[in-house]
This record gives C-alpha cells, sequence and structure tokens, in this order.
C-alpha cells in the first residue's frame, strides 16, 4: 500500500472517530441541560410542597441532577433486571441519607410519602 493511500485512510479515520466523539458529547451536553431544566422545575414544585428555603431547594436541585444521572446510567446499562434493580434500590437509599442532611425530619417524611403517592398513580 502505498504511503499517500495509508495517509488518506488514516485521515479518513481519524475524521470519522472525531465525528462520533463529537456527536457524544454533543447528545451529553444537550441530555444534561435537559436533566438541568427538569430538575430546576422539580426543587421548585417541591419547594412550594416542603416549603423549602432556598438554599435547600439549590442543594435539592444538585441531588436531583446527581441521582438522576446515575439512575439513567444504570437503567441504560447491560446489566440483568435484577441487578439494576439492587442498584437502583443502592441508589434510592443513598440518595435518601444525602436528604436526610439538608431537610428536616418533617420535610423528608413529607417528601417521601407525597414521593410514593406520585409513583403510585405512574
Amino acid at each position: 500500500m502505498k504511503l499517500q493511500t495509508r495517509i488518506a485512510l488514516i485521515s479518513v479515520a481519524a475524521a470519522a472517530v472525531a465525528g462520533f466523539v463529537y456527536s457524544q458529547i454533543y447528545i451529553h451536553e444537550k441530555n444534561r441541560k435537559e436533566i438541568k431544566e427538569v430538575a430546576g422545575e422539580l426543587a421548585s414544585t417541591w419547594k412550594s410542597q416542603l416549603q423549602l428555603n432556598a438554599e435547600q431547594t439549590q442543594m435539592l436541585e444538585d441531588s436531583i441532577i446527581e441521582f438522576t444521572i446515575k439512575k439513567n446510567e444504570i437503567i441504560n446499562s447491560s446489566l440483568g433486571i435484577n441487578q439494576q434493580i439492587n442498584k437502583l434500590k443502592t441508589i434510592q437509599n443513598n440518595e435518601y441519607k444525602s436528604l436526610k442532611k439538608f431537610l428536616t425530619e418533617d420535610q423528608f417524611e413529607n417528601y417521601v410519602f407525597l414521593n410514593k403517592q406520585l409513583t403510585r398513580k405512574s
């Protein structure tokens, strides 16, 4: 194979890889932006439901983003259903531990109660 042919093939491969990487970054950023918007709306709703102050609302929004990303990674993984369920349960427990750090006991209990009610309606 001639040197020019090799260089052309390497250039095409590099362009293809660069295009793939760029598209993945673009899709990831778009998804992250959507998650952030939804998390902001959810935090605002919870603010009124739980009478959260500004600091608690921001911490809740950050928590929603963090745990939504983690849950999505598990749901989109190639793990079996039982493994996914177990990992999601673990993440739910970690999320509750995180929420207990900045919510009062009454706010947390109300959050869990309302969340269960919403889940049952779905």
